[in-house]
């Protein structure tokens, strides 16, 4: 290293940013690269989410339908396939309840269990959960297992 090829240290020397309205000499004065009127030139202008110019927003175009149902209860589907899956991988034996699934991640804690019916499960299974759908209750019983609703 001489006084030929000095340099400053990586990263210690930035780039600075256009300087905006700091007179006409500086070539970005007048309307510092704003344009000429119009709401987007002033101070303080932020656009409101969905305006569009004065237009009717998409969301007050579309007509309102349906309602929600307050009572609703939702349930974490889990498939025969999925438990079958499971089984394969030895990470379950004979019983299958909440905190296996939760466990194994197919469950969040607060979730309500409901078993499915896609799939064909071939191992005899104990499976306790909230709610069975008819085909999977059937398919657990078919295979020897029972189903525990709890």
């Amino acid at each position: 290293m001489d006084l030929s090829n000095l340099k400053p240290a990586e990263g210690s020397v930035k780039n600075q940013g256009k300087r905006i309205g700091r007179g006409q000499g500086s070539g970005k004065g007048g309307t510092a690269t704003r344009g000429h009127k119009g709401a987007k030139s002033r101070s303080g202008y932020s656009k409101k989410v969905g305006f569009e110019g004065g237009q009717m927003p998409l969301q007050r175009r579309v007509p309102k339908f349906g309602f929600t149902n307050i009572n609703r209860v939702e349930y974490q589907g889990i498939n025969l396939d999925t438990l079958q899956q499971l089984v394969d991988e030895k990470k379950i034996k004979d019983t299958v309840d909440f905190e296996i699934l939760f466990a194994n991640r197919l469950v969040g804690k607060n979730d309500l269990v409901k078993i499915l019916g896609r799939g064909e499960l071939k191992s005899k299974l104990k499976v306790s959960a909230h709610k069975f759908t008819a085909s999977a209750k059937a398919a657990i019983e078919a295979a020897g297992g029972e189903a525990v609703t709890l």
